[in-house]
């Protein structure tokens, strides 16, 4: 990012009309543009006397992030006085807690803390793809403006029994999910006297991530300050249609709102070659060509590259090999390893892992506090998995084993809860408490951010980051696009996934694909290369020979300073 904004962004800052989308792609500078948004409508005057700005995020790491960037252009009072940043459950549940009894609802019911759906699915008994039942039928039940008694009549249509059951504990335990905030909160901001009161004491909103909302999380937002709104985001980075989002509707709404739209399309983040990769695959994507801001300034160019290996294993011994070649010459660096699913990745964790020499980071482990971690590796020490897993009941096994009730602090029962759902999962899928144990990291997720070495995580789970570079393996078909994706909608949004890791890498891209894949079973899958993999895409990448001659021509030092 430069650090003197760009005429768009300050044209982002100074527009006067209230309802504005932003359109930036990755990279492009979409937090700073907001950030100035916010400066911009201040020192106009929109939020006078006791009026604020609302900015909406969907994160906590968002929300920090953007804070982070607020205080870059506001003084401490301005930030302390004039904007309210929160993330969308949090303003469910302050809806839920001032409001509730204006329209009927009990304020004293549990607001949600973890997954509670998970945890009571795992204390069934249920494995992972019932679980993900479960998950999908209650949330799809719940996206509009409901009551409980039309969420059970929705469920018993659907018939699955698991997600009835857990419906029905819900209610007799007097709990929220985190699917129950954002219905609550539309039920809440019906009230017209409750609309009212947000309408007017907010001046304006800012929406980041446009394209994650929800219809439902829409609604919520015209009730506060339609015509009013700030949207800020991207199609082609449009991927969480599995939590009910849906970008082209949310999209068309937006535009019918708003009376600007600006498109920020020059790239901070990556280098030439990457950004030619990932405008290649705009016609699948629907999103917006991109030009780097400062070509000249990348060492040879960057490098976008497309290599084919014969096996998972090969993949994997060649990964290793190529990641030694990077830090060797630039330790300082990060290597994001990407999949579109887990499963396909198992083969590069277990070579990485195995590799001496450089720091590799599990985005999927536990990251844990350091006494949540010490109780954590100290249950593990003592835990029998078939004891565990043919229990009547699994968590609460677990939380014997560690103490759980002798915690008083909630954050700390927190902690250790999540945890240990974690732990749950892993001894699920047939780990051994011991290899477990090996898996548990101690400090904060704040910590992978910057963190130099090799990082091995999903397509989704890297929304929002960059790593100098990004070897996305497993580019077939099966597994981007998923092998469940068979609407043009749904494979719209796999290409996105694609389009979502490529566009993380800063300096070089390099997309894997093997044809011999091993499944979990044991059966060895023959793949071809992703449909994705178009002849527009291949013109824009060289082979791996041609990789290994810019890595020999390269200006390491460059590329290291960069």
């Amino acid at each position: 990012m430069s650090l003197e904004p760009t005429a768009l962004q300050l044209q982002v800052r100074d527009t006067p009309d209230l309802g504005l989308l932003v359109v930036a792609p990755a990279g492009c500078g979409k937090s700073e543009a907001l950030a100035l948004r916010v400066q911009g409508m201040i020192r106009r005057g929109v939020a006078a006397g006791p009026r604020r700005i609302l900015v909406a995020t969907f994160s906590n790491r968002a929300k920090d992030n953007i804070r982070e960037r607020l205080r870059s252009y506001l003084t401490a009072a301005e930030l302390r006085d004039k904007v309210t940043v929160i993330n969308f459950h949090g303003l469910a549940a302050r809806l839920y807690r001032s409001h509730a009894a204006a329209i009927g609802l009990d304020p004293g019911w549990e607001l949600p803390e973890n997954d509670w759906v998970k945890e009571q699915c795992q204390r069934m008994g249920l494995i992972y793809g019932q679980i993900s039942a479960v998950d999908k039928a209650l949330r799809q039940a719940k996206q509009d403006m409901v009551d409980d008694d039309e969420v059970m009549r929705r469920l018993e249509a659907v018939g699955n029994r698991d997600a009835i059951e857990v419906e029905r504990l819900r209610i007799k335990d007097q709990q929220l999910t985190y699917d129950d905030l954002p219905r609550m909160a539309e039920l809440i901001l019906a009230n017209d006297a409750v609309a009212g009161l947000y309408s007017a004491h907010f001046a304006a909103v800012a929406v980041d991530e446009f394209q994650d909302l929800t219809p439902q999380q829409l609604r919520m937002i015209n009730r506060i300050g339609a015509g009013r709104t700030t949207y800020a985001g991207d199609l082609a980075q449009g991927i969480y249609g599995f939590t009910g989002a849906k970008p082209e509707e949310i999209h068309a709404a937006i535009v019918d709102e708003v009376a600007t739209v600006i498109e920020l399309t020059e790239s901070h983040r990556s280098s030439p070659a990457v950004l030619a990769a990932v405008n290649a695959l705009t016609p699948l994507t629907l999103g917006s060509e991109l030009t780097c801001a400062a070509p000249n300034t990348w060492p040879s160019g960057g490098i976008a590259a497309e290599v084919h290996h014969q096996s998972a294993d090969s993949e994997a011994e060649w990964l290793v090999k190529a990641a030694k070649a990077i830090l060797s010459r630039a330790p300082g660096q990060r290597i994001g390893v990407i999949s579109r699913i887990g499963s396909r990745r198992r083969f590069a964790d277990a070579a990485l892992a195995a590799e001496p020499g450089f720091e590799v980071h599990r985005w999927d482990d536990g990251v844990l506090d350091t006494e949540t971690a010490r109780r954590v590796r100290s249950t593990l020490a003592n835990v029998d998995s078939a004891a565990v897993l043919t229990s009547k009941d699994p968590i609460e096994a677990l939380r014997d084993l560690a103490d759980f009730h002798e915690l008083q602090d909630p954050a700390d029962r927190l902690a250790l809860a999540d945890a240990l759902g974690w732990v749950l999962e892993l001894l699920t899928q047939g780990l051994a408490p011991t290899d477990i144990a090996k898996r548990v990291r101690v400090g904060d997720n704040s910590t992978l951010l910057t963190r130099p070495g090799v990082h091995l995580l999903s397509g989704h789970a890297g929304k929002g980051q960059q790593f100098d570079w990004v070897f996305a393996i497993g580019v077939e078909d099966g597994n981007v696009p998923f092998f469940e994706a068979k609407t043009p909608e749904a494979l719209l949004e796999e290409a996105r996934v694609l389009s979502v890791i490529m566009s993380r890498a800063r300096h070089g891209l390099v997309l894997s694909h093997a044809t011999a894949v091993p499944a979990l079973s044991g059966t060895v899958w023959s793949k071809d290369p992703s449909r994705f993999l178009t002849a527009e895409l291949r013109a824009q990448l060289t082979d791996a020979a041609g990789l290994v001659e810019w890595f020999k021509a390269a200006d390491w030092v460059a590329v290291a300073g960069r």
